[in-house]
Order: structure tokens, then sequence, then C-alpha cells
């Protein structure tokens, strides 16, 4: 028997960026770069966990937009020629590198992950990474959950609730159409929680959700184990806060093991390094960007940077798994000797962490989920339906309004820099609650339900968090400024046409076009 639990839940989320009007797209990138280090990565070692029948539960959170783009045929055939380019790249990087015995090293192993990625997404999944994930929950070593529909900071939307309603509905609704069952937990968007967004979450169906530390510390009641028991919202649903200790382990670059200097420095890549018309082929046209093709450890603070050695950086991260699971056995031991119910350590991460950020977390937490099983007694991996079922009496409070970003509220995402952005949302959201109102009832011209449709989908792309993230962090802020705009420009052109009864076909068809999320959306959610 057991003396507690860890949790590890992996949140997969990306901005929806799909641009059809254009042969290829800068931002794009940012979703093949994640399907081939990250999503890939994951499913290649889950199936050797799962072949190798080793004892595991973990939690997956897949976002409504991040599944829509894995779902979509158009991202699905760009990504498989995304593919090939890196099979190609890596092939003339193998001939270029043939007189240095280490890069040519590197380079063939890097053609070898493109051609296994490849495999898995072209022969053995068949464009359907979708398929593999609910593989594992049929398996019962993954717990799926979702989102809310495009990750909208749903505190600063709740002014109108219709709003919050059909961002969290709709995404529930869109990952049923996936995956063909409803999910029993929430990833609220960034950890933001305030006061009432649980009674939404109940009436949905949703059973628990994540929070930052200090929303669960800070409830209204003092939580008698801390972090390490969830807490129930006067709603009834599950409230469980991330423990800090093992996060940071994980998550910091500075002090936890990503920084590691044996690990593959993020930051030296050849699409950098190398003469641009040699390059020029396989990155974004004249502008320099990552191929994920790199050569470098992180050796130090300094700019330089020593070649990379997978062996050793293989260790590194069995040592580490060793590290980790050692201490949160102690931990788990010191609670249980102090709790009368089985603690549990919600150990939560960004999926994106792993192998993309971190090149080798996926094999690090191969290695933690094998030494779990196999190693120790001390401690289970669960899942937080899991843990309820089998530890259903927890205190019950109001918890804390609180955000995981910078500072623990909302800084992040409403700042000088973005504060234009909201009462945009609102307008938006508010007119958008009048036109279905007006047209929502009786019978409703097949147009007019188009563009309704087509103004929700609008509402929902501007709504997301990661557009004020991006812009707030410097990186890409013409093109999420520009997102902002364009949904809500394009909002108020189809409301403008269904107010004065003006639609016309073909400019509706050229938006869905663009913006084709969530093919069977229902704006009567704003009912």
């Amino acid at each position: 028997m057991s003396k507690g639990y860890v949790a590890f839940v992996l949140h997969a989320h990306l901005p929806y960026v799909r641009h059809p009007e254009y042969d290829s797209f800068l931002e794009e990138r940012w979703f093949f770069e994640a399907m081939t280090e990250t999503y890939i990565p994951l499913v290649t070692f889950f199936d050797k966990l799962v072949k190798d029948r080793v004892r595991f539960r973990t939690t997956i959170s897949i976002s409504p937009s991040l599944l829509a783009m894995m779902e979509d045929s158009l991202l699905q055939e760009r990504y498989e020629a995304h593919l090939s380019g890196l099979i190609e790249l890596s092939k003339k990087e193998m001939d270029r590198t043939s007189s240095d015995p280490h890069l040519h090293h590197l380079a063939g192993m890097y053609h070898g992950l493109f051609k296994g990625a490849r495999d898995v997404y072209v022969k053995k999944y068949r464009r359907k990474i979708s398929s593999a994930f609910l593989k594992y929950q049929k398996k019962g070593v993954v717990e799926l959950i979702t989102s809310s529909s495009t990750h909208a900071i749903l505190p600063l939307i709740s002014s109108l609730p219709k709003a919050v309603v059909a961002q969290v509905r709709n995404g529930l609704d869109y990952f049923e159409s996936v995956f063909g069952f409803r999910p029993g937990g929430m990833w609220l968007p960034e950890c933001a929680y305030d006061r009432g967004l649980d009674n939404i979450l109940s009436k949905e169906g949703i059973n628990y959700f994540f929070m930052e530390a200090h929303g669960v510390e800070n409830a209204s009641i003092s939580p008698f184990y801390g972090l390490h028991a969830p807490v129930f919202t006067p709603s009834g649903i599950a409230a469980f806060g991330r423990d800090r200790a093992s996060t940071k382990q994980v998550w910091s670059a500075r002090e936890g093991y990503p920084g590691d200097p044996d690990y593959r420095e993020f930051y030296r890549d050849i699409g950098h390094d190398l003469d641009h018309d040699y390059i020029h082929p396989y990155i974004a046209g004249d502008v320099r960007v990552d191929t994920g093709i790199k050569y470098h450890r992180i050796t130090g603070r300094s700019g330089w940077k020593e070649y990379y050695h997978p062996q050793i950086a293989q260790e590194r991260a069995s040592q580490h798994a060793g590290d980790f699971l050692y201490k949160r056995i102690s931990h788990i031991e010191y609670l249980a000797s102090a709790m009368e119910t089985k603690p549990v350590v919600v150990a939560p991460f960004d999926a994106e962490l792993f192998g993309h950020w971190w090149f080798e977390g996926p094999q690090w937490l191969d290695y933690v989920i094998r030494k779990a099983a196999y190693d120790q007694d001390v401690l289970e991996l669960t899942t937080p339906s899991e843990y309820l079922r089998h530890h259903p009496v927890h205190q019950t409070g109001t918890p804390a309004s609180s955000t995981w970003g910078h500072k623990g509220y909302y800084e992040t995402w409403l700042n000088s820099k973005t504060e234009w952005i909201y009462p945009q949302l609102h307008e938006c959201a508010h007119r958008m609650e009048k036109l279905v109102m007006k047209n929502g009832k009786g019978r409703v011209a097949a147009l007019t339900k188009r563009a309704l449709k087509q103004c929700m989908r609008e509402l929902l792309l501007a709504q997301s968090s990661d557009w004020p993230f991006i812009i707030n962090s410097g990186t890409s802020v013409e093109y999420a400024e520009r997102r902002v705009k364009d949904h809500v420009a394009r909002f108020h052109f189809l409301a403008n046409a269904i107010d004065k009864k003006d639609l016309k076909l073909k400019y509706l068809s050229a938006i869905e076009h663009m913006d084709n999320i969530f093919p069977d959306i229902d704006y009567k959610l704003f009912m």
C-alpha cells in the first residue's frame, strides 16, 4: 500500500494559427515545432510504456484550439510537408558534417528523429495524432481533460457570464465531438480563477480544476492539509493546488533540471548559425528561425557553447528522474505521518516544456514513470478523478482569485500594453448577446445562421489569452495585435451585415475559410 500520490498534469495548448490565404506562414511553425518536439515524442514514449506494460497514470489537458489544429486537414498536410523538409535538411547536414564525426553523429540523430516522427504521424496514426491520446484514455493510463474554447482568461470576461459559458461549453462540446466523451476535469486557462466561476463549471459537469498554490492557500477556510489535498468549492468542485517544490525542480531553467549544463541548448540552432544561402529553403524566407537542429549543450551562462553529447544528457535525465522521485518520496513520507488522508502532490506543467523547451524532458518523464513503477512502493502516480474516487471527503471553502502568471494575479495579461483589448472584447460579447436575442428565435435564414456562427468564432478567437501574453512578453507583438484587431473587425463586419440584412455570401464564405475553427459551434449559447 502506498503512502501517497503524485499527479502529473501536462497542459497542451497553442493559439489557433492557420492561414490558408498564404502558401506558408511563419507563425504556423509554432504548431509544427510543438508537434515534432513535444506531442509526437510524448506519444512515442507513451507507446513504449504501454508496450512494456508499465503501470502509470497521468493527466493530459488538450485545449480545444490546439485540438482543432491537430484535426485540421490543411495543417495536417502542411505539417507533413514540414517534416519532409526537416528530413531533407538533416540528410544534407549529414553530408555537410561528414568530416566531423561528432557533428555527423548529431546530424544522424536528428535525421532519425525526424523520420521517426513522420512514421508515427503518417504511418501509425494517419495524421490523426489525437487518436493516440484517445487510445491511452481507453487503456486507462491517461486521463484526458480540456480547457476553455480558445484559452480566454475567464475572470477577465466574467462581466458577461454568457461569454464565459460560451467559452467553457463550446470547448467541452468540441472536445466531445473529437474524443466521444465529456471530460470530468478542466484546466482553467492560465490557472485563472475568481469567485463564482465554479458555479459555471459545475453546471457543465466539471468535477475538478487546478489552481496556483496561493489560490488554495488563501481560500476562505485555512486548508488543513495545505496544498496536499483538494478543497471543494461551494458548488462541490475540487480545486487542486500546484505543488511549488516539484514544479520548480522541473520548470525553472535557472534552478531546476532543464538548466543542467549537459542538456541541449535551446537557443543555438543551425537556422541562425549557418550560411543563409544554404539554410534559406528551410527557414521562413529571409527570416531566420529555428529548424530544430541544435548541436550545442547549455555548457554555462556565457555565450560559449560546447557540443552536445546525447548519451551524457540521457544519463543526466536518469539521474534527475531519480532525484525527483527521491524528493517526492521523502516529501510524501513526511506528509503521510501528519495527515489522516493520503496526500497528493500535484505537478502541473505546460506540455511544451517537455521536448520543445527541454529536449530531454520526455525522456526524463519516461524515467520517472518507470522508476516509480519498479523502484519504490511509497507513492503511486494518479489522476485527480482517481484520487477523488478513493478519497472523496475534503474541506469546503471558496478559493481565492489567482493565476499562475507574474505576481500571481492578472498583470501578465492586463496591463498598460494590453488594456486596449478588453473593452473591445466586452463590446463584442455584449453585441453577440443582442444579435442572438434578436435573431436566435423562430425561423432564421440559413445565411444568417452561418453569419451568427462565424461571429461567435471571431469573438472566441479574439478572446484568446495568447494575444495579450505575446504582446506583454514582447515577442511577435505585431502579429498578436493584428489577430485581436482582425477578429474584432470581422465580428463587427458580420454583425453590421446581420443588422442591416445585407449579408453577402462571398464575404461570409471568405471569412469562414480563414477562421474555420469549431465547425459545429452553437451561437445559441449566448441566448
